[in-house]
């Protein structure tokens, strides 16, 4: 059977897994859970399979450490799977209730987007992550992972579909789709599918977006910022810069690129520099960045000043802070750069206003934060960044699904229409409206006979 007939058939019963009740969803996700658990072993071996191949084939470390599929990861999706069981039903919430005229009542009620085409990198959490979204949220879904980790992904796809047939789930709502050749025939069921949801780089969104009549949402790029005002606290600073670069460096809400105001830069950036570097993080930036750690270099003390000398001393063990190479040294048009590794972008700024002209030009709207002890500085900084999250003193990886307790997500929409930000069990939702009535009629409203008087029932 081809993609075209999967989908149409799909959208067919789409309304009828949309009406399921969330007692079938929920027990499809402890059937889904249990399966994984009891699985586990034979997922890990298929996943070693795609680590292997992986290695011959000179695979980035940053595509490696997301194609990982380990007792860690099971456990972060069962995780995943737990919080979605404790959220209350998605579908049927009435949002809107308003009386138009006597016996003439309107009501917006959620119901689920129906078929949703989802192309995801080489992660298998995240075809766990959004099979499970699409059973609690009652949507049909086409997945189409990555090549990288087409072992692990047939494991856990064949897990969770069966899964999900025992406890209920009609068959035919979700599909893997494992050809590349598949991508293309999915773009043209657009009277089929609902909705797409891409994710990579940008020039593969960017396809997606220019082939296809169906609606896109998602994200390519995550270039992330965090910004070091003036009246930052410099450990909190380091402590939080240090996590949003190193904590997982393969993630969309790594943190890409550090701002310093220049009121602080000679004392926070050699100290910033030095922790990072014990962290195995190179340093690329602008001259102006480059000349103050050369200086600090050379300076008595080695970081500039004895604030940061513990700082320093902290991170290596040597007052001796990193250099940004001349190889390493970054123009004004250079930024836009999503490492995805152990590498960061470094400028000054002399202004919260100039930090978030610079995140609003070269960012991807994404996930940037601000890290100050001044609440006008951070309320300029919050209304001036145009992202799908701004952050005041707390580490960009926050950017995720299940930490903001969405269960997982589907992924992160830098859009701003629908959803932004993790899209979750309401990102994958939409609405419809109800009128009830008792044999009113428009021309009694046209010619005066009738008339409304809006009234809310909620």
């Amino acid at each position: 059977m081809s993609i075209r007939d999967h989908v149409c058939l799909m959208k067919e019963i789409s309304p009828v897994v949309a009406s399921m009740s969330v007692d079938v969803r929920n027990a499809a996700l402890r059937s889904v859970a249990a399966a994984l658990s009891s699985h586990r072993e034979e997922i890990f071996a298929a996943n070693r399979e795609d680590l292997e191949r992986a290695e011959q084939s000179g695979i980035a470390d940053s595509v490696k450490k997301r194609l990982r599929f380990d007792d860690h990861k099971l456990a972060d999706c069962l995780a995943g799977i737990d919080s979605l069981l404790s959220l209350p039903d998605p579908a049927g919430r009435v949002t809107l209730r308003r009386e138009l005229d006597e016996g003439l009542v309107l009501e917006r009620v959620s119901v689920p987007i129906g078929v949703i085409g989802i192309i995801f990198e080489a992660r298998p959490d995240a075809l766990v992550q959004i099979s499970c979204l699409c059973i609690k949220s009652g949507n049909c879904a086409v997945l189409k992972g990555g090549r990288e980790t087409a072992s692990t992904n047939k494991v856990l796809f064949d897990l969770i579909y069966e899964a999900a047939l025992s406890a209920g789930i009609p068959e035919g709502s979700l599909l893997q789709a494992s050809g590349h050749s598949e991508i293309d025939e999915l773009l043209e069921c657009d009277d089929c599918v609902d909705l797409l949801i891409p994710r990579g780089s940008n020039a593969f969104v960017r396809y997606i977006m220019d082939h296809t009549k169906i609606p896109v949402m998602g994200h390519s790029d995550g270039i992330c910022h965090t910004y070091v005002d003036k009246s930052a606290d410099p450990d909190l600073a380091i402590r939080v810069l240090t996590d949003a670069k190193t904590q997982y460096t393969a993630a969309c809400n790594a943190t890409e690129t550090l701002l310093v105001h220049r009121d602080i830069a000679d004392t926070f950036l050699p100290a910033a520099a030095a922790q990072l570097a014990q962290n195995g993080v190179r340093l690329r930036g602008t001259e102006e960045a480059a000349r103050i750690l050369q200086q600090a270099s050379q300076s008595n003390d080695g970081c500039g000043s004895a604030q940061t000398e513990a700082h320093c001393k902290e991170a290596g063990g040597s007052v001796n802070s990193p250099l940004i190479s001349a190889d390493d040294l970054m123009g004004e048009d250079d930024f836009r750069k999503e490492y995805l590794d152990l590498v960061l972008s470094v400028k000054l700024v002399g202004s919260v206003e100039e930090a978030a002209a610079h995140i609003n030009r070269f960012g991807s709207h994404h996930t940037d934060c601000i890290i100050t002890k001044d609440d006008a500085a951070a309320q300029t900084f919050m209304t001036l960044v145009d992202s799908a999250g701004v952050y005041r003193n707390c580490s960009t990886r926050f950017a995720d699904g299940f930490r903001y307790g969405f269960g997982a997500e589907v992924g992160i929409s830098t859009g701003k229409l629908h959803a932004r930000g993790p899209v979750g069990l309401e990102g994958l939702m939409t609405y419809k409206y109800r009128l009830h009535g008792n044999g009113q009629i428009v021309a009694d409203y046209a010619s005066g006979k009738s008339s409304f008087h809006f009234r809310d029932l909620l």
